[in-house]
């Protein structure tokens, strides 16, 4: 791997090349909004990397409230990748289509919250994969049932209550990984009954701008991204977006860059910006 590039990232060479070891996971975790206009099992169907198990993160999520993805507790979870064959001691690559949108996610589910050590994203993604002509397969892989033993960090997971608090006390900085017409609400939100702009305090951090064509981005060119932004790279940070998806992208960059002291509010704009009790401001500051 090279030198300037994320621990947590790695390539479809070097992929290709573990495809059929024991200890190997493999877990398309794609995820579309409507307006991709995008099926992300349909997808699956047609053709996967050999080996990879469908990841759908809103089965494997919080199914007592009506917000979209939420984190599942531990023993929900462990028992669900249980199922699928998965063990806290193998290695998971994760991957979506684009390369860098729905997997970082997945990656922070298993590693940060859930304590897998060994998770990676698959730089380029199943585009990426595609484009160079690599190996793809349409049958269900089937790996036995594992036991799976989470150790659970619930302290990285921002409740709405929590983030009331970080944005009255200004006690951590806000990264905001909607786009920027979003932040600023000079561009409608994509699901119905949320309110536009941003909460107050918060800097504006797109997702998009840490990959070029589904390849994360240098550790230095991630570290002139963020701190760009306005974003201190020796304080603690929260990360935001729509609905807890793209935050993640955030967070692994933080955490490529050795920054650890950071959390992600779950709920995100789904929750915060659907009430009329949460603060809003507009505008790029």
């Amino acid at each position: 791997m090279a030198a300037d590039k994320s621990r947590f990232v790695v390539s479809a060479d070097w992929l290709q090349g573990e495809l059929g070891a024991k200890d190997l996971r493999i877990l398309d975790a794609s995820f579309y909004l409507p307006a991709q206009k995008r099926d992300a099992d349909a997808e699956y169907a047609s053709g996967h990397i050999p080996g990879a198990i469908r990841f759908d993160q809103d089965k494997i999520a919080d199914h007592s409230t009506n917000l979209p993805h939420m984190v599942p507790s531990p023993e929900f979870f462990a028992e669900e990748v249980g199922k699928l064959g998965i063990s806290e001691s193998d290695r998971i690559v994760i991957y979506d289509g684009p390369g860098l949108f729905a997997s970082p996610r997945v990656w922070w589910l298993f590693h940060i919250v859930m304590g897998a050590p060994n998770v990676f994203v698959l730089d380029g993604g199943l585009d990426g994969w595609k484009a160079e002509g690599r190996p793809l397969e349409t049958a269900l892989p089937a790996f036995a049932p594992a036991t799976f033993k989470p150790k659970f960090n619930g302290s990285r997971v921002v409740s709405l209550n929590e983030m009331r608090g970080i944005v009255d006390s200004h006690s951590l900085q806000i990264a905001d990984a909607r786009s920027a017409g979003r932040f600023a609400a000079t561009e409608p939100e994509p699901r119905e009954g949320m309110r536009s702009g941003h909460m107050p305090g918060a800097r504006s951090l797109p997702s998009g701008v840490f990959a070029t064509n589904g390849n994360f981005k240098s550790l230095s060119e991630l570290r002139e991204t963020i701190e760009k932004a306005g974003i201190d790279l020796e304080k603690p940070v929260v990360t935001t977006c729509g609905s807890g998806i793209t935050a993640a992208i955030i967070t692994l960059a933080l955490e490529s860059l050795g920054h650890d002291n950071n959390k992600l509010y779950d709920g995100s704009w789904s929750e915060w910006g659907s009430r009329a009790d949460t603060p809003i401001v507009t505008g790029q500051d």
